[in-house]
Formats: structure tokens, sequence, C-alpha cells
């Protein structure tokens, strides 16, 4: 596809997350603790997840009815050479204790390659994206990640390792070395928002590990297309798997040394 077409197909596929986040927001205060499902003690879901892939699988099947998709909650995994990859909300256990972080994540892939990328975070009403060599966009305002270009003009995103616990302690010993050398660091809960929030200059930095797919689809496609570089914990490009993503502006190296000198 061309850029062309990629930025027209956005223009819809934004129309149709808007309209899946309206519909979150208004299920907000509405569902109850009888609408949780436990899939693991730090892995929560709710209809408000499925019913909002419903809708986005519906809107963009109609889109591009010959590309597969890939959903978190259990969509169709057929691998065609074009592919949407689905987090219907990112952040449900933000959402369920009414946390106001929250995201719908949308990546277009063709052959196994991110080439269009949106994340909108419904309580902001932003909406953040990008296509292949076209540019980073919030809101239609072309973004960009941040001047800073040392560790310690910098502000620093993350996620808690909640399920391998054997990464517990090297992970808090790379946040602890962050905490002396950096301006902090920030856990919001939803990885599409963290790098977001990188790609447009509110963080320096993000890394995290033990990611899933849609996860970081989308994001990592914006960071870059802002700017930034996006590795995993080894400074490679195996980040795609969703395991290790380190996303930064201009302190890549340095955020990168932090984290090997632990993990």
């Amino acid at each position: 596809m061309n850029n062309s077409d990629l930025s027209a197909l956005l223009k819809e596929v934004r129309k149709s997350a808007a309209k899946a986040a309206a519909f979150q927001l208004n299920e907000l205060n509405r569902f109850n603790t009888s609408d949780i499902v436990y899939k693991g003690k730090n892995d929560l879901v709710s209809y408000v997840d499925k019913q909002t892939e419903e809708m986005l699988i519906t809107d963009l099947s109609k889109l591009l009815p010959e590309a597969s998709i890939m959903a978190e909650e259990g969509g169709i995994k057929d691998n065609n050479t074009l592919q949407w990859v689905i987090d219907p909300l990112d952040g449900t256990t933000n959402y369920l204790h009414r946390l106001p972080v929250f995201s719908i994540s949308i990546a277009l892939r063709e052959n196994g390659k991110e080439i269009a990328g949106l994340v909108h975070e419904a309580n902001k009403n932003e909406c953040f994206y990008a296509w292949e060599n076209g540019g980073a966009y919030c809101n239609d305002e072309k973004i960009e990640v941040s001047k800073a270009d040392t560790l310690d003009r910098s502000l620093i995103a993350t996620g808690f390792p909640y399920s391998l616990l054997d990464k517990t302690d090297p992970y808090f010993e790379i946040m602890k070395e962050l905490l002396l050398k950096s301006h902090g660091l920030r856990r919001f809960g939803s990885a599409a928002v963290d790098l977001c929030y990188t790609a447009c200059g509110r963080f320096e930095g993000y890394f995290e590990f033990n990611l899933k797919d849609w996860d970081v689809a989308a994001g990592t496609l914006i960071v870059k297309e802002a700017g930034g570089q996006v590795t995993d914990f080894t400074g490679g490009d195996n980040f795609r798997s969703g395991h290790e993503v380190l996303a930064t502006g201009h302190i890549h190296d340095e955020l990168l040394k932090v984290i090997q000198k632990h993990w």
C-alpha cells in the first residue's frame, strides 16, 4: 500500500476507534465487578473488552476484507499478507478500577511489518497515529520525540513485572539506578499510551518486558515515525515479539547501557 492509501485508510480507522472509545466511556460507570473475568490474578477482562473488539473487527473487516486479524480477546488469527493487530482495551485493569489511563491500539501489518498504527486514548480524546514514511501525529498535529539527549534530563516510563517473578530483582535494580540518574520513573499501566507519550516527547524513554504483540504493534511504529528508536534489550530488532521493548528519543544508548548492566 502506498502513502496516500495509508493516509486515507487511517482517516477511516480513526472514526472506528473514536466510536469504540465513546462506547468504552459510556460503559465506564455502568459495569460492576460481576462483569469481570479473571484470566489470571493480574490479567482481567470484561464485556467491554470483548464488545469493543467485536466493533473494531466488524469495521476493519469492511475497510480491508482481504486482511486477517490478530486480536487480544480471541479474534481471527489467519496470517494473510495484510493483517490487523488489535488491542481493544490496553489498560484493562486501569479501566476496571476507573483509572483514566487506557487506550485502543490498532496496527496494520504487511508481510509481517507494521505499515500503519493508531492509538486512541479516550479520556484525553487524543488519537496518535502514523504510517510508514509518513510521520507521526496526534489529533492532526505532527509530533516528534523529545530533544533531551542525556538521562539526567529525562523522564522514563515502565511497567512492573507481575508474572515472571524471577525477573523482579534485576528489574528493580534497573529502576533503582534510573531513579538516581533521571528525572524519575512513571508507571501508567498502558504500554500503548507509554509508547505514544514517548513519541510526542512527554517521556524520553520507555522500557518493559513480557508484553504481547498487540500491546506494542501500533505504538512502536508511532515512536519510529516520530524520530525515535525501538529495540529489544539487546539492542536488536526482536521487539515485535513484545517480550522486550525499549523505545527512546535521543537517550537510547545511555538507557540501554543501564538495562544491560542488570538484565
